[in-house]
């Protein structure tokens, strides 16, 4: 599954301007009403704010050409800034709201101007709402018709799969903190609001590290999806004068860019010129069919000559 350009730019842009916005709200509505769950909330807009921004710079420096330090190109380092993101959601979101939410519990104030931090948080919800819809649209072109669980787990666009995370973790919050302020409302006991602080703590725990743990895989070299191997495959073994393709290796560079190394045997009886010509057949087959596949790199192996190595070896 890819995600395209454009849309992953229009998905982080959409984000950015909700919880900009909505981040002003919540810090204004903390500051009237003393609510512990809006303070929170406040901090993870903000944390959410700056993480659009570092995953739109990731995407600009991943486009970066190739130079002689980095002759592959800086294509992950779009998974290092949505690694970045991951540890400010569990260190600046979860760890703030937890701080919130002990501090008020063992500390309760009284939320004033209920109605108010209320009003805030159902426009809060109408904002995150907006730009929710928009990243699940991109996530759902980019996922055809694989089942949405399956492509989360599989998806190698760390953007759009952080985008949807992060605000579908923001209206999850925004509900905990209206049931806080809530409950507290009908009980008069201010430690409902200090609950919701820390159970929002906990949600944006678990989107951290599920982030964290999908970036740490793309970052170290994760392999591209199954069905461009197996297309790689078929395209090798297609061609006359291949007798075997012995190993195809991918690693994902980035959401649209495919490091692949191909291993493949060749008809013993046919010349280095037409290898050669084989080798670019393959190349440009594989460029027209797989676009993502950024660099193809097609090594030539002799099955039977290793196998007779094998066999002295263990003799």
């Amino acid at each position: 599954m890819v995600a395209t350009t454009d849309g992953a730019n229009t998905v982080i842009l959409r984000a950015f301007l909700a919880n900009l916005g909505i981040a002003v709200a919540k810090f204004a509505g903390a500051a009237i009403t003393g609510s512990s769950a809006m303070m929170t909330e406040g901090v993870h807009s903000l944390v959410d704010t700056v993480n659009e921004a570092l995953l739109a710079y990731g995407r600009r420096r991943a486009r970066l050409p190739a130079d002689e330090l980095h002759p592959l190109g800086y294509a992950r380092e779009q998974y290092f800034w949505s690694f970045v993101v991951a540890l400010l959601v569990f260190t600046l979101g979860a760890g703030v709201a937890l701080y919130e939410g002990v501090a008020h519990w063992l500390h309760p104030v009284e939320t004033e101007r209920p109605a108010v931090a209320l009003g805030i948080l159902g426009i809060a919800a109408l904002l995150e709402g907006w730009s929710l819809v928009a990243a699940v649209r991109a996530f759902n072109r980019a996922r055809g018709d694989l089942p949405f669980l399956r492509a989360v787990i599989d998806s190698r666009d760390t953007t759009t799969l952080s985008v949807m995370l992060e605000d579908a973790a923001a209206v999850c919050g925004l509900f905990i903190a209206a049931s806080g302020i809530g409950l507290e409302l009908l009980t008069r006991d201010p430690r409902w609001d200090a609950l919701a602080s820390i159970l929002i703590a906990f949600l944006l725990g678990v989107v951290a590290i599920i982030l964290l743990a999908k970036a740490k895989h793309l970052l170290i070299g994760q392999t591209a999806s199954p069905e461009i191997a197996r297309a790689l495959r078929a395209i090798a073994a297609a061609q006359p004068g291949v007798t075997a393709v012995v190993e195809v290796l991918t690693i994902q560079q980035s959401v649209d860019a495919v490091l692949a190394v191909m291993r493949v045997d060749f008809d013993d009886g046919i010349e280095g010129a037409q290898v050669e010509r084989i080798v670019g057949d393959i190349a440009r087959d594989a460029q027209k069919r797989l676009p993502a596949v950024s660099r193809l790199f097609v090594s030539p192996f002799d099955t039977r000559r290793a196998a007779s190595q094998t066999g002295r070896q263990q003799d």
